[in-house]
């Protein structure tokens, strides 16, 4: 990769084993190179780690994780993601958003979203990939508080990535992961050997 060129990266807003296992699959379903190394509940790894693993990456795009572990504000994941957002080397393509039962206040806004049909749906879903029962048009999610503020081009919501009731199993080829990734990478624009083979 070119030293002059940002790496172009898709996020995905969870790190814990079973996302981990699930994204890894994803990854390798559309073409890009997932950096393992970046999952963790939390995430393990700051900003400028993951930057730099990034950058010795095989091919483009790259799919990072990051996670805050439930952390109300701004936690290691969030962390993580200001550092990306703002590194002059690096392009974030679009974040997949994760949802979860966090709670909390302040949520983001999506695209759109991944059901658990694989379904394209308007406004948020909830960690189930349901949107009968949510109220309000932000993502629930303990990684994405800080979303809004980014200027991101594509946002994608999605429930909780390798779940919704075996629905995005990895070992059955994470289904609902792999359509949000190619999604980012198609309504992103990107274009540089990436396929949804």
């Amino acid at each position: 990769m070119s030293v002059n060129t940002p790496v172009s990266v898709i996020v995905v807003t969870d790190g814990d084993q079973v996302a981990r296992r699930t994204v890894e699959t994803a990854a390798h379903n559309v073409g890009a190179r997932c950096i393992s190394a970046s999952a963790g509940n939390p995430t393990a790894l700051t900003g400028e780690q993951i930057v730099d693993l990034v950058k010795k990456a095989a091919h483009e795009p790259v799919v990072v994780m990051l996670d805050d572990r439930g952390y109300e504000g701004q936690g290691r994941g969030e962390s993580a993601l200001a550092c990306l957002a703002r590194h002059p080397d690096i392009n974030i393509l679009g974040v997949l958003a994760v949802a979860s039962n966090s709670g909390f206040d302040e949520g983001a806004h999506v695209n759109f979203s991944i059901d658990r049909r694989g379904k394209l749906v308007d406004g948020p879903v909830d960690k189930l990939g349901r949107t009968d029962a949510l109220l309000g048009d932000e993502l629930s999610g303990d990684t994405v508080e800080l979303l809004d503020s980014l200027n991101l081009q594509v946002v994608i919501g999605i429930g909780d990535v390798g779940k919704m009731d075996g629905a995005d199993d990895f070992t059955t080829g994470a289904p609902l992961t792999t359509k949000a990734l190619r999604e980012i990478i198609r309504r992103s624009g990107y274009s540089n050997g990436a396929c949804g083979h």
